[in-house]
């Protein structure tokens, strides 16, 4: 059902800048018109929003002035556009003249929810301590200008989580401003999610928290062994390499005596 128009138990929801039809309680016949009635709208049984009598309108509240107007057949009231401050219960009285007296043909309330769209959930994160196995941060979300008051819920992968949540508005009647707030000890990239709900609507947001990887791997000297072993290895290249040096020279004048003897004989 489309908002503005009066849902069953007579509640009408609205969003503001729209325009909202409230019922009335009686239509005047086609035999009939306006003159043989009285006709008042009024909001939380205090303020009167207009009134008709013998066919003419004979009072309307300032604040209503070029906002509403009023059905002569099935008294309707029409609000556009809706404000903040038109949430509450109205309530249509219907009399009747009779020669000298009037009676009470009907008198009925309607409750009109307004509501006003937050803006989408911003979410922020900030690193308060990070090691090697875990980051700790702080996440806020916040989202702004809507009513009623909301609620704020939200999810880390999939799995619910509870908001510290806090509110600023100038009064009841007012845009909120909301902000939820997390601690959160990180080991690995998770995913947020945070819904601000109001009065049946609700707008959402997620965001990736990375687990920051500021490990530094020490260096880790080389085990005795290796030292043992590297040391063996390069003595036995040493002396092999002292044992060529020598040899290879004498190996050399052998041959070239023998060369000589073959040729003198």
């Amino acid at each position: 059902l489309p908002t503005g128009y009066a849902l069953e138990k007579k509640v009408v929801k609205s969003k503001v800048g729209e325009e909202v039809i409230l019922p009335c309680c009686h239509e005047i016949p086609s035999s009939e018109n306006l003159y043989n009635y009285r006709v008042y709208w009024q909001k939380n049984t205090t303020e009167v929003v207009l009134a008709y009598a013998e066919g003419k309108m004979i009072s309307k509240h300032e604040r209503y002035e070029n906002r509403t107007k009023m059905d002569t057949r099935n008294l309707t009231l029409w609000i556009s556009p809706v404000e903040i401050l038109d949430n509450g219960t109205y309530q249509c009285v219907v009399q009747r003249k009779r020669s000298q007296n009037s009676v009470v043909v009907c008198d009925e309330s309607v409750t009109l929810f307004v509501t006003a769209d937050f803006s989408n959930p911003n979410i922020t994160a900030e690193v308060s301590t990070n090691s090697c196995e875990s980051t700790e941060m702080v996440v806020r979300c916040s989202s702004h200008g809507g009513f009623p008051k909301p609620k704020i819920s939200g999810a880390l992968n999939n799995v619910s989580v509870v908001w510290n949540v806090s509110w600023v508005s100038e009064s009841n009647f007012s845009p909120y401003n909301v902000t939820g707030k997390l601690w959160l000890n990180v080991t690995k990239d998770v995913s947020i999610t945070c819904s601000v709900e109001y009065n049946g609507f609700a707008k959402s947001t997620s965001l990736l928290l990375k687990k920051t990887n500021d490990c530094v791997v020490p260096t880790v000297p080389p085990s005795y062994n290796v030292i043992t072993a590297s040391s063996i290895i390069i003595i036995i290249f040493l002396l092999a390499v002292t044992l060529a040096a020598r040899y290879l020279p004498r190996h050399g004048k052998c041959s070239s005596f023998f060369k000589k003897q073959s040729l003198t004989s």
